[in-house]
């Protein structure tokens, strides 16, 4: 369920989480502590730049083939 804003995709809490595989609590939490910013709806739900989630995904190290 992303959402358009000024051709920006939005995503979901449970979105980012399946992205960093974890809980969507989790994602909340690094909301809350800067880590990540949320833009909030009309409704007050959280929603994350597409953009900047995946920059961060692209930051993160990935385990080697093999490993883990």
């Amino acid at each position: 369920m992303a959402l358009q804003s000024e051709s920006e995709t939005l995503l979901t809490p449970s979105e980012v989480a399946s992205m960093f595989r974890v809980d969507p609590k989790t994602v909340t939490r690094w909301a809350k502590a800067g880590k990540l910013s949320s833009i909030r709806t009309l409704g007050g739900h959280r929603r994350y730049r597409e953009s900047e989630v995946r920059s961060l995904l692209d930051g993160l190290p990935r385990p080697r083939v093999g490993e883990g």
